[in-house]
């Protein structure tokens, strides 16, 4: 039995992942999987590191966090390509589409790790957090509730804990569709400046020695990873059938058209300059203090890893 950890599960960030496991996916290609929610991100990544679970599937640079410059870490393969979050302000706040400007003296809610994105887009747009008075905070989250980061964050934004978050495209449309947030940014689909793509992607990392030791293990779970994201470009309504596994009732009624907004990034390959700008984010943010070498992060090289090259 394989664990693979998500930090966030009622969420279109991971949902490769997800439906791998319940579409039965890694089943075929021989492997028990089970899906676990482990949040913060850099949660996931130190379990990962201390053999508590076996992969995790979440943003490619947050690695960084239990793996000092992707030491003991491979990459296998992209869920989707680019930095997928979103930013959403209080639809009171009346922020123009693009405004970054109207962000001084606002607090965003973000998660750890997934800050770092924000703080770096900002900073490339000329908007230093902290000399302009952008306030990124983490999200409340009541202890009453399982830790589904973008469920919490829209609900603060709700009840006005928070002007604004920076999360997934779950949150973004709960906070849409009930009249109370605005999206402002959406990076992914060339929205802010365009280095913010490439600081990090949706990613399936396991350690260096599974690679090593099982690579044909490896090898099936890029297969599973990508026989679901070809599933879901087939048939976007089998994203409900997962939903409806795995979410309430009003996010699974959601999920397929998230699902379907998504599959032009549906891409598995990691591509050399998608390394490249997130190693120059890594280095930019001082969370590495080297460049990342393509070949010493991704996995590649034997038979199994062949879908999987460049």
């Amino acid at each position: 039995m394989l664990r693979l950890a998500v930090p966030d599960l009622v969420s279109n960030s991971y949902f490769p992942a997800a439906a791998a496991v319940e579409l039965g996916f890694f089943k075929k290609e021989g492997l028990e999987v089970s899906l676990e929610l482990m949040f913060p991100v850099d949660r996931s990544y130190r379990a990962l590191r201390d053999r508590e679970i076996d992969i995790v599937a979440g943003s490619a640079h947050s690695a960084a966090a239990a793996f000092p410059n992707y030491q003991g870490a491979k990459l296998l393969c992209s869920q989707a390509q680019g930095m997928y979050w979103f930013l959403v302000m209080h639809s009171d706040l009346g922020v123009a589409r693009g405004d970054l400007s109207a962000l001084r003296g606002k607090r965003i809610g973000a998660a750890p790790w997934v800050d770092l994105g924000l703080r770096g887009l900002l900073i490339e747009a000329g908007l230093d957090p902290a000399k302009n008075d952008i306030d990124i905070v983490p999200v409340p989250s009541p202890p009453t509730q399982s830790i589904n980061f973008g469920l919490n964050a829209a609900r603060a934004l709700q009840d006005r804990q928070i002007d604004g978050f920076w999360a997934n495209g779950m949150a973004a449309e709960v906070a849409t569709l009930g009249g109370f947030g605005s999206v402002v940014l959406d990076v992914r689909r060339g929205e802010g400046p365009p280095a913010a793509f490439g600081f990090t992607f949706a990613s399936i990392v396991v350690r260096d020695d599974l690679v090593s030791a099982e690579p044909e293990c490896a090898g099936a779970i890029v297969r599973a990873i990508v026989g679901a994201q070809d599933a879901m470009k087939a048939d976007p309504s089998l994203a409900t059938r997962v939903g409806l596994a795995l979410f309430p009732r009003s996010e699974a009624e959601l999920i397929a058209r998230l699902i379907e907004r998504d599959l032009p990034y549906y891409d598995h390959r990691i591509r050399r300059e998608t390394i490249a700008q997130m190693s120059e984010f890594l280095r930019r943010m001082s969370l590495t203090n080297a460049d990342l070498d393509y070949d010493d992060v991704v996995a590649a090289g034997t038979s199994a890893f062949q879908k999987a090259r460049p």
